[in-house]
């Protein structure tokens, strides 16, 4: 009889390092744009309030999984990792995605951003923010952060984080505006479903990663700065289709995140390009992070029999 799975919580998955999640997802990325990763689209079934969703992805070889979470509220998600023809990792929680997402934020970012970028601008201080500034962190020589949010308290919570856990200086600022214009990488992580920040406050060599749309037609960043950009970059391509409503961006002007990395398609060329980065949650991706967590965690507990 085989051994039961390793269970991993929140615990094991926020003691993970930023760089080895950076890696994982580069590795992820290339294995992609290489065919080696399969990814196809999620998969939504509609619920009364929202929908059960289903990524899943394949390593060639033996590795494959699946996440499976709904959008009803923001809670626990269920990440399983089979190797082998066993299933040997389950990961419960809602850290892996927030990791996840920054990960491949920071591996945009270092593709992309200009190699002496110092000063991050986040809007957001959620979950996803943190990610974000924390994965930067890992691969960029910051030397400071500005943090706009909807509420003087969050922008002062995610200050005193960013100076304890990251080292950084760091400003709370009381506008987006503020946070846009002297940055050299800029950070959207919202929940807004209509644009945070004007696109001409984004100055040229900016860099700017957001988290995704919000909707049909929906997003924290206005038309006018995609209009502005080139390259515009996502993790997942094929998934710009299957956005509900499509997205403020065509689909066509999208690169892939993975042509970039293995050279199949041009990135930043010139260091005054305005680029953006728009993540869109390539499939796959958090299996193979679950695998490394689990990986990096020999004494997490095994499932109950």
């Amino acid at each position: 009889m085989n051994p039961a799975p390793r269970l991993l919580t929140d615990r094991d998955v926020l003691a993970t390092a930023p760089l080895m999640a950076v890696e994982v997802m580069h590795g992820a990325l290339t294995a992609h744009a290489e065919g080696r990763l399969h990814a196809p689209p999620r998969v939504r079934l509609p619920l009364a309030d929202g929908d059960l969703v289903v990524t899943a992805g394949r390593l060639a070889g033996s590795v494959h999984g699946c996440r499976i979470y709904d959008t009803v509220a923001d809670g626990d998600q269920l990440t399983a990792v089979w190797d082998g023809g066993r299933l040997t990792t389950l990961v419960h929680g809602r850290a892996l995605g927030p990791l996840r997402t920054g990960a491949i934020g920071a591996v945009a970012a270092r593709a992309l951003a200009r190699p002496d970028s110092a000063v991050l601008g986040v809007i957001g201080t959620g979950e996803q923010a943190w990610a974000q500034a924390r994965c930067l962190a890992a691969v960029l020589p910051l030397r400071s952060v500005l943090v706009h949010g909807r509420t003087p308290a969050a922008r002062e919570a995610f200050v005193a984080r960013t100076s304890r856990e990251l080292g950084l200086a760091a400003t709370a600022v009381a506008d987006a505006r503020a946070a846009a214009e002297p940055c050299d990488v800029l950070v959207v992580a919202t929940s807004s479903t209509t644009p945070v920040l004007d696109g001409a406050w984004v100055r040229p060599g900016t860099h700017v990663n957001a988290v995704g749309p919000k909707g049909p037609g929906r997003s924290e960043l206005p038309r006018t700065l995609f209009e502005r950009a080139a390259p515009v970059v996502t993790d997942a391509p094929e998934q710009a289709h299957d956005q509900p409503g499509g997205l403020v961006v065509a689909p066509e002007r999208l690169l892939g995140l993975g042509a970039v990395l293995t050279g199949r398609a041009a990135g930043r060329t010139a260091s005054g390009q305005l680029s953006v980065f728009c993540s869109l949650g390539l499939a796959g991706t958090e299996v193979l992070l679950a695998r490394a967590v689990a990986a990096a965690s020999p004494s997490s507990p095994r499932s109950p029999e």
